[in-house]
């Protein structure tokens, strides 16, 4: 079993995404490990820090070192999950509600997980016909800007060191 919080850097900026990011990962090695496992870990997670409202749901996707893979997504906590912004929220008038800028459709990418794959094992001496696991990762700051009651719309202002945002922590 690990957890691991490091630096990450990728070519991409925008309103859930910034160019330098810490990365939250973890990784559980044993026998018998099945996706029931994954999903129980990443749905107590979910609960614990995002609050019991939030709901969270697991598309197929492909990443290189876990198969199966998925997309782990949470529903938004701007729009709380409608993807949609409310009159009152979006200084909207008669046109009335605004898709939410962070998500569009109601939900947010939290990151990736999986079965880690047998080839990984074998290359760590590891004999992926007794053992096996699974591995999971996500951005600290996008994990943080989704949390419950924090309402941020875009990740970049975590950066911009403006006094009016810090202050209201």
């Amino acid at each position: 079993k690990m957890i691991n919080i490091s630096k990450t850097y990728r070519r991409q900026s925008d309103v859930s995404h910034v160019p330098m990011f810490h990365q939250f990962e973890g990784l559980l090695i044993d026998k018998n490990v099945s996706i029931t496992h994954l999903k129980g870990v990443l749905d107590y997670f979910a609960q614990e820090f995002f609050g019991a409202l939030r709901k969270t749901r697991l598309r197929p996707f492909h990443f290189r070192f876990t198969e199966p893979s998925f997309e782990v997504d949470i529903s938004c906590g701007v729009c709380n999950g409608t993807g949609v912004i409310s009159p009152e929220r979006s200084g909207g008038g008669v046109e009335g509600e605004e898709k939410c800028r962070l998500c569009k459709e109601g939900w947010l990418e939290l990151g990736g997980a999986g079965m880690v794959h047998p080839n990984v094992l074998r290359a760590g001496g590891i004999d992926p016909k007794e053992w096996n696991g699974f591995a999971f990762g996500w951005g600290v700051e996008r994990t943080f800007m989704m949390k419950e009651g924090m309402k941020i719309d875009d990740i970049r202002i975590l950066y911009k060191n403006d006094l009016r945002f810090i202050r209201q922590f």
